[in-house]
């Protein structure tokens, strides 16, 4: 009987079809995260960062202020004769400010980035969550009905003109 098909397995349809369910749960909540994790690094970088700059620039030019104090109270002292270590004190001082306001730049550039980078990533992470949400019930619909199809044909079953049972939920089912 060439005509015939050889069905050795509807089992695994079923199991092809629970796994692909599994991976559509485990699929939307790596996208969530992946959607959460640009959200805390937008936050970062606009917030934390931008303030965390801000304060240290502050906190480093009042030490600049201090140490530039230092240095002229070393200067009009008759006791020191060479304020080297307050003019050290003093550069490193305005280093350190120059750095911070620097930081404080870059973080300002890249948050006026941010959004302009992240963007196309998000509408990929967007489709891909769609064709997750779209794709993928069809897909396990098909594979329900596939394998109630071939389980009437190998019990010898015809099809009938009655309508097909519905599919069962495509609501993943827990690993």
């Amino acid at each position: 009987m060439a005509d015939q098909a050889r069905i050795t397995s509807l089992d695994a349809l079923e199991f092809f079809r629970q796994r692909l369910l599994i991976f559509q749960g485990k699929a939307q909540r790596l996208l969530e995260d992946a959607r959460s994790e640009i959200k805390v690094t937008r936050n970062w970088l606009q917030n934390e960062q931008w303030l965390h700059w801000e304060t240290q620039i502050k906190k480093r030019r009042k030490l600049l202020e201090l140490a530039e104090a230092e240095l002229m109270t070393a200067r009009f002292s008759e006791f020191v004769d060479s304020p080297t270590v307050q003019q050290q004190a003093v550069r490193k001082a305005r280093r350190l400010v120059e750095e911070a306001e620097e930081k404080l730049r870059l973080v300002k550039k890249w948050s006026q980035e941010f959004d302009r980078v992240a963007d196309p990533h998000v509408k990929r992470l967007d489709r891909l969550r769609d064709w997750l949400d779209d794709e993928v019930p069809k897909a396990s619909a098909f594979l329900w009905n596939a394998q109630r199809t071939l389980e009437d044909y190998a019990s010898g079953d015809l099809p009938s003109a009655s309508p097909k049972p519905t599919p069962p939920s495509s609501e993943t089912p827990t690993p």
